[in-house]
Protein backbone atom coordinates (compact mmCIF):
# COMPACT_ATOMS: atom_id res chain seq x y z
CA UNK A 1 0.00 0.00 0.00
CA UNK A 2 1.71 3.13 -1.21
CA UNK A 3 -0.70 5.96 0.58
CA UNK A 4 -0.50 6.30 4.39
CA UNK A 5 -4.01 6.84 4.77
CA UNK A 6 -6.80 3.99 3.39
CA UNK A 7 -10.50 4.24 3.05
CA UNK A 8 -10.58 0.73 1.10
CA UNK A 9 -14.13 -1.30 1.32
CA UNK A 10 -12.47 -4.16 1.33
CA UNK A 11 -12.63 -6.03 5.01
CA UNK A 12 -9.82 -8.01 6.49
CA UNK A 13 -10.42 -11.37 7.03
CA UNK A 14 -9.74 -10.89 10.70
CA UNK A 15 -9.67 -7.25 12.60
CA UNK A 16 -9.19 -6.64 16.32
CA UNK A 17 -8.16 -3.75 18.72
CA UNK A 18 -5.32 -3.68 21.10
CA UNK A 19 -4.60 -1.01 23.71
CA UNK A 20 -1.00 0.37 23.61
CA UNK A 21 0.88 0.30 27.47
CA UNK A 22 3.72 1.17 28.70
CA UNK A 23 5.40 -2.07 28.39
CA UNK A 24 5.23 -1.70 24.33
CA UNK A 25 7.06 1.30 24.28
CA UNK A 26 10.02 3.32 24.53
CA UNK A 27 11.21 5.68 26.98
CA UNK A 28 9.60 8.15 24.47
CA UNK A 29 6.29 6.53 24.46
CA UNK A 30 6.84 5.13 20.82
CA UNK A 31 5.85 1.61 20.17
CA UNK A 32 9.04 -0.17 20.20
CA UNK A 33 9.89 -1.73 16.34
CA UNK A 34 9.80 -5.17 17.73
CA UNK A 35 6.72 -5.24 19.46
CA UNK A 36 5.27 -4.52 15.76
CA UNK A 37 5.62 -8.14 15.58
CA UNK A 38 3.70 -9.38 19.09
CA UNK A 39 0.60 -7.55 17.51
CA UNK A 40 0.78 -9.21 14.72
CA UNK A 41 1.50 -12.36 16.47
CA UNK A 42 -1.20 -11.89 18.99
CA UNK A 43 -3.96 -10.86 16.00
CA UNK A 44 -3.11 -14.46 14.62
CA UNK A 45 -3.36 -16.45 17.99
CA UNK A 46 -6.86 -14.41 18.62
CA UNK A 47 -7.41 -15.85 14.67
CA UNK A 48 -6.92 -18.94 15.67
CA UNK A 49 -8.77 -18.92 18.82
CA UNK A 50 -12.10 -17.39 17.17
CA UNK A 51 -12.12 -20.67 14.34
CA UNK A 52 -11.76 -22.93 17.35
CA UNK A 53 -8.67 -24.22 16.81
CA UNK A 54 -6.27 -24.97 19.86
CA UNK A 55 -3.48 -22.28 18.47
CA UNK A 56 -0.31 -23.49 17.54
CA UNK A 57 0.50 -26.36 19.34
CA UNK A 58 -1.33 -29.89 17.96
CA UNK A 59 -0.78 -33.15 19.14
CA UNK A 60 -1.15 -36.08 15.87
CA UNK A 61 -2.66 -39.16 16.72
CA UNK A 62 0.41 -41.13 16.86
CA UNK A 63 1.63 -38.56 19.79
CA UNK A 64 4.00 -36.21 18.06
CA UNK A 65 3.30 -32.18 18.90
CA UNK A 66 2.86 -30.00 15.64
CA UNK A 67 3.27 -26.30 16.00
CA UNK A 68 3.96 -23.69 14.03
CA UNK A 69 7.19 -21.47 13.76
CA UNK A 70 7.77 -17.90 11.74
CA UNK A 71 9.89 -18.62 9.08
CA UNK A 72 10.15 -15.26 7.62
CA UNK A 73 8.92 -11.58 8.48
CA UNK A 74 8.52 -8.58 6.20
CA UNK A 75 7.82 -5.44 7.66
CA UNK A 76 7.17 -2.03 6.42
CA UNK A 77 6.90 0.29 9.34
CA UNK A 78 4.61 3.49 7.86
CA UNK A 79 4.06 5.78 11.20
CA UNK A 80 4.78 5.72 15.16
CA UNK A 81 2.29 4.10 17.40
CA UNK A 82 1.77 5.82 20.82
CA UNK A 83 1.76 4.55 24.15
CA UNK A 84 -2.37 5.01 25.16
CA UNK A 85 -3.48 4.46 21.92
CA UNK A 86 -6.17 2.11 20.70
CA UNK A 87 -4.87 0.20 17.52
CA UNK A 88 -6.84 -1.67 14.77
CA UNK A 89 -4.40 -5.17 14.73
CA UNK A 90 -6.21 -6.86 10.78
CA UNK A 91 -5.15 -10.21 8.96
CA UNK A 92 -5.85 -8.93 5.81
CA UNK A 93 -5.11 -11.92 3.46
CA UNK A 94 -3.70 -15.31 4.14
CA UNK A 95 -2.60 -18.14 1.40
CA UNK A 96 -2.74 -21.52 2.39
CA UNK A 97 0.77 -23.39 1.42
CA UNK A 98 1.25 -27.46 1.58
CA UNK A 99 3.80 -26.75 4.49
CA UNK A 100 3.06 -23.15 5.55
CA UNK A 101 0.58 -20.49 6.06
CA UNK A 102 1.10 -16.89 4.65
CA UNK A 103 -0.04 -13.85 6.44
CA UNK A 104 -0.85 -10.19 5.25
CA UNK A 105 -1.15 -8.26 8.10
CA UNK A 106 -1.34 -4.68 8.80
CA UNK A 107 -2.04 -2.06 11.56
CA UNK A 108 -4.17 0.86 11.57
CA UNK A 109 -4.95 3.83 13.48
CA UNK A 110 -8.37 4.82 13.23
CA UNK A 111 -8.65 8.84 12.36
CA UNK A 112 -11.82 11.13 12.34
CA UNK A 113 -11.87 13.15 8.98
CA UNK A 114 -15.08 15.64 8.64
CA UNK A 115 -16.34 15.17 5.08
CA UNK A 116 -18.59 18.20 5.03
CA UNK A 117 -20.08 19.58 8.34
CA UNK A 118 -23.55 17.64 8.20
CA UNK A 119 -21.62 13.89 7.89
CA UNK A 120 -18.31 12.71 9.37
CA UNK A 121 -16.35 9.47 7.65
CA UNK A 122 -13.81 7.73 9.34
CA UNK A 123 -10.43 7.47 7.94
CA UNK A 124 -7.45 4.58 8.75
CA UNK A 125 -3.79 5.25 8.96
CA UNK A 126 -1.76 2.85 7.77
CA UNK A 127 1.21 2.05 10.52
CA UNK A 128 2.88 -0.92 9.61
CA UNK A 129 2.57 -3.92 7.30
CA UNK A 130 3.60 -7.45 7.06
CA UNK A 131 4.10 -10.37 5.18
CA UNK A 132 4.88 -13.39 7.65
CA UNK A 133 5.49 -16.93 6.78
CA UNK A 134 4.51 -19.31 9.39
CA UNK A 135 5.99 -22.70 8.53
CA UNK A 136 4.49 -26.03 9.86
CA UNK A 137 6.98 -28.44 11.70
CA UNK A 138 6.58 -31.29 13.87
CA UNK A 139 9.00 -32.01 17.44
CA UNK A 140 10.25 -35.52 17.29
CA UNK A 141 9.33 -37.01 20.96
CA UNK A 142 12.04 -39.68 20.31
CA UNK A 143 15.34 -38.08 19.43
CA UNK A 144 17.87 -39.46 17.58
CA UNK A 145 20.33 -41.04 20.35
CA UNK A 146 23.93 -39.11 19.91
CA UNK A 147 26.88 -40.80 19.08
CA UNK A 148 29.14 -40.70 22.47
CA UNK A 149 32.27 -40.56 20.64
CA UNK A 150 31.65 -37.23 18.56
CA UNK A 151 31.47 -33.87 20.44
CA UNK A 152 28.19 -33.11 20.07
CA UNK A 153 26.82 -30.04 21.52
CA UNK A 154 23.33 -31.27 21.22
CA UNK A 155 21.79 -32.94 24.26
CA UNK A 156 20.26 -35.89 24.62
CA UNK A 157 16.98 -34.75 25.37
CA UNK A 158 16.45 -32.33 22.67
CA UNK A 159 13.76 -33.52 20.45
CA UNK A 160 14.94 -32.25 16.61
CA UNK A 161 12.04 -30.85 14.56
CA UNK A 162 11.14 -30.95 10.73
CA UNK A 163 9.33 -29.71 8.03
CA UNK A 164 5.76 -31.10 7.32
CA UNK A 165 2.47 -30.62 5.51
CA UNK A 166 -0.46 -28.33 7.37
CA UNK A 167 -2.51 -30.52 9.05
CA UNK A 168 -5.79 -31.48 7.40
CA UNK A 169 -8.56 -30.12 10.29
CA UNK A 170 -6.21 -26.84 10.49
CA UNK A 171 -5.93 -26.13 6.66
CA UNK A 172 -9.82 -27.06 6.55
CA UNK A 173 -11.13 -24.89 8.93
CA UNK A 174 -8.62 -21.79 7.33
CA UNK A 175 -10.34 -22.70 3.69
CA UNK A 176 -13.40 -22.22 5.35
CA UNK A 177 -13.05 -19.00 7.17
CA UNK A 178 -11.07 -17.42 3.88
CA UNK A 179 -14.47 -18.69 1.95
CA UNK A 180 -16.38 -17.30 4.40
CA UNK A 181 -15.33 -14.09 4.28
CA UNK A 182 -14.62 -13.97 0.39
CA UNK A 183 -18.77 -14.56 0.12
CA UNK A 184 -19.58 -11.69 2.85
CA UNK A 185 -17.76 -9.18 0.03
Amino acid sequence: MTTETSNSTATPLFSTDYHVYINHTDAGGIVYHANHLVFFENCRRDWFSKLGLNGYFMHSDDGQIQHFVVSQAQLQYKKAIFLDEIIDVRIDKVELKPASIVFYQSIHRRVAEEADQKNRTSAETLLSSAKIVIACVQNQTKPEPTDPTTNSTTPASAAPIRPIRVPKNLQSSIQQAITHHANKQ
